[in-house]
Formats: structure tokens, sequence, C-alpha cells
């Protein structure tokens, strides 16, 4: 048997997130990766930009994936990022489930679902994006009470490590030929760790985080 949920909003994101919100009311804890959606319209905005015609789906979702969904224990702090994160996943089109992992000063939100491709985007432009705005976020919301979130997806940040490694190794051979600091480009702390931890033991040279967050990057320069 099946659930079936049917929601209406702005945009197709926008309707797909409150058939989620519903699915969840009735199943705290469900697999999101699990729900089907079914376009039924996408919307349509009238002339002028006076009315519209709401997007509207239909989410559906197996009761055997229901009943095993179990309610997840974790922080205000990490359900409000399980939150936003769902919610700009959601906007982009891409139906996942968010697993948290809490560190001391690291939220780890991982992502699994069918369409992790269009989450990670060219380059992993579009990932960045979301951890940015996450970021972003939680810092305006938490000045005083903040926590690194860390967005990933079918093991890309795992391979975005070793290219920064790789990155920190050529710009450190590069500011020891030239004789002058190479600035790299803006990176989260947990990625600005990678090239510090990297570099640290690189003879020749050494570390610096400038700028602020989150637009915070790594000076390295020749001693």
């Amino acid at each position: 048997m099946e659930l079936e949920v049917e929601a209406a909003g702005e945009t197709v994101g926008e309707a797909k997130w409150a058939a989620l919100r519903e699915l969840e009311k009735q199943h705290p804890g469900v697999d999101k990766a699990a729900v089907h959606f079914q376009v039924v319209t996408e919307g349509e905005r009238g002339l002028l930009g006076v009315g519209f015609t709401p997007a509207r789906v239909i989410a559906r979702l197996s009761t055997e994936a229901a009943t095993d969904a179990e309610p997840v224990d974790e922080t205000d702090l990490g359900s409000e990022v399980r939150t936003l994160v769902t919610r700009i996943v959601d906007g982009i089109g891409v139906a996942a489930r968010i697993d948290l992992v809490e560190e001391d000063e690291v939220i780890t939100a991982s992502c699994t679902g069918p369409d992790l491709g269009m989450l990670i985007g060219r380059h992993g432009q579009t990932i960045d994006a979301v951890q940015y705005l996450a970021n972003a976020i939680m810092w305006r919301r938490h000045p005083d009470d903040r926590k690194e979130v860390v967005v990933d997806a079918a093991g890309y940040r795992e391979r975005r490590r070793a290219t920064l490694e790789s990155l920190a190794l050529r710009s450190a051979d590069r500011a020891l030929a030239d004789g002058e600091p190479v600035e790299l480009e803006p990176m989260t702390a947990v990625e600005r760790k990678v090239v510090h931890v990297r570099l640290k033991e690189f003879e020749g040279v050494e570390t610096t985080s400038e700028g602020t967050e989150p637009n915070r990057f790594v000076v390295i320069r020749p001693v």
C-alpha cells in the first residue's frame, strides 16, 4: 500500500516541500529519498504578474518505508540545520534524505537520493552554493553559538579533500618559485583546515586565514 498526499505551492519546489511536511507530520523521521512525486501542474503566473495558478504535486510513500522510518534524536541546532538544508535542497528540485552528524564545531548534513548529480552540480558549484547559503543563514541566526555546516552528497567532500590537498601543494610550489604569497579561493573553515594541515609540514611556507566569514580564504606565504 501507499500513502498519498497532495499539496500546492507557488512553485513545484514549494509544493513538494509542503507535501513532505505533511508526510512528516503523519510519520516523523520519514525517509525523504523514498518519497516519489507526481507533478500535477507546474503553476502559472497571471498576466503582468497579477494572480497565478498554484503548482500542485502528489507525494507517494510506501507504507513499508513509512513503518521503517524512526524519529531522529538531535539537538535543536541540528534540527534547524536539517530543516534548512532540506528546504534548500527541495527548492532546487531534489528529493533527498538528510542524515546529520553533529560534532563540537561541525554539523555535517549528508544527502542521499536518486538525483545527487543535480545537487552536486558542475565542479561542485551547486552543492557548494547550498553549503554557503546554509552557513550564511546559520551565522546570521546564531552569531554567538554557531557551528560550521558541511553539506555532503555521495562522498563528494572526500573527493573535494583530495582536490584541496593537490591545490595546496601546487600553490605552495608556486609561492616558493615566485617568492610571492598565493591567495586561494574563499573556503569554509573545514576546507581551510584541510589546506593548513596538508601544508603544516611543507618546508619553506606558512599558511594563514584572512578575510571575514563567510569569505575567509587561505594565504600561502614563502618564509
